[in-house]
C-alpha cells in the first residue's frame, strides 16, 4: 500500500504533510484512523487502523510476565497517538514523538508497505549510508529464513 520515500518539511505547528500517494492509498483503502508511535532504529511508525489493530493483537500475546515483553509494550504503546490528516494533507506530530525521533523539521517519509516511518533526515541518510552496502548480504540472510 505504501512505497517509495519522500522528503518533506514540518511547518511552525508541528504538522507534516502526507505525501500524495500515500493520500490516495489511504482513500482507495478507506482508511479514516491512524496510529503514530515510537519505532525502531529511530523512527515513527505511522500504521493505518487495520494494521495498528493486527500488530496491537501480537503484541498482547507477548507474556507480561517477561521483562523485555513488558518494556517493549510500555514503550511501543505509551508512545501512540491516534491521529487524523485534515483537510489539507497534514497531521499533528506530537512534541514527545518529533523528540523521540530528532524531528526537527526536514523528514523523510518511507513506505513500508503496510505501515509509513518517518525519519529525521539526516538520521534517514545516516541509516541508508550504513546498510545500502549490506543490502544483498542481510535479503540472502532474512530470506531464507
Amino acid at each position: 500500500m505504501f512505497y517509495g520515500e519522500y522528503e518533506h518539511t514540518i511547518d511552525r505547528k508541528g504538522r507534516l504533510i502526507i505525501p500524495a500517494k500515500f493520500r490516495q492509498a489511504l482513500k482507495e483503502h478507506d482508511v479514516n484512523a491512524l496510529f503514530l508511535t515510537r519505532g525502531l532504529d529511530g523512527c515513527l511508525f505511522l500504521f493505518p487502523e487495520s494494521e495498528w489493530r493486527d500488530a496491537e493483537n501480537r503484541f498482547k500475546q507477548i507474556p507480561f510476565t517477561k521483562a523485555e515483553g513488558r518494556k517493549f509494550n510500555r514503550l511501543f504503546f505509551s508512545g501512540a497517538s491516534e491521529v487524523t490528516v485534515d483537510r489539507l494533507g497534514r497531521l499533528l506530530i506530537p512534541r514527545t514523538l518529533k523528540e523521540f525521533a530528532r524531528i526537527k523539521q526536514d523528514v523523510v517519509i518511507v513506505g513500508v508497505s503496510t505501515r509509513m516511518e518517518v525519519w529525521a533526515k539526516e538520521q534517514w541518510q545516516a541509516f541508508y549510508e550504513g546498510s545500502r552496502q549490506s543490502f544483498e548480504e542481510i535479503a540472502e540472510r532474512v530470506l531464507l529464513e
